[in-house]
């Protein structure tokens, strides 16, 4: 598929949009769809899910215009159809204060689906930062993860980045005032 008339970023602007993508299963479709396009029947597979399945959850996808059929073919009588991403990459929104991190959970849910004896590279680390230092690590990691990205192969086994560099709560806000 030709990369040049690919946008580079699709945002997350409707409620139709929020509601395709805040699905664990159509988060793992749209993985498939990263790098190259597939059909039903290749999702399917590649998923674990029935034809059928597949189609209901791509259906939605390409309503909300997340997906896009890229080229047909006529096999047997039948046009088969191949379906990719809309743009490189899907921006959320923020969820707001309290609301739940769609990205994030995702994520989890993909760990703990990832063979427990595969090689992974977890970490999470408590930092005091200034502002400075604090938005000079966010632009390095996004950084760091575009010039990997650009760097992909799609002949290659996936391998998924995650990351989240956030201010907590602080402590007397989420002790609630208790003593």
């Amino acid at each position: 598929m030709p990369t040049d008339d690919v946008p580079e970023t699709l945002h997350v602007t409707t409620d139709e949009q929020l509601r395709a993508v805040s699905n664990l299963t159509r988060h793992r479709i749209m993985a498939v769809l990263r790098f190259e396009p597939a059909t039903i029947t290749q999702i399917a597979e590649r998923v674990g899910l029935a034809k059928g399945s597949s189609s209901y959850h791509v259906r939605l996808l390409e309503r909300a215009g997340l997906v896009k059929v890229v080229r047909t073919r006529k096999v047997r009588g039948v046009t088969e159809r191949y379906y990719a991403m809309a743009a490189r990459a899907i921006v959320l929104p923020d969820p707001g204060e309290g609301g739940p991190d769609v990205l994030m959970r995702h994520a989890v849910a993909d760990l703990e689906a990832a063979p427990a004896d595969g090689e992974r590279h977890v970490r999470m680390a408590h930092l005091r930062l200034t502002e400075e230092q604090f938005a000079e690590l966010g632009a390095r990691l996004e950084a760091l993860a575009d010039e990997y990205r650009e760097l992909s192969d799609p002949s290659l086994p996936d391998a998924s980045l995650v990351f989240a560099l956030f201010h907590p709560t602080p402590r007397e806000q989420a002790e609630g005032g208790a003593k």
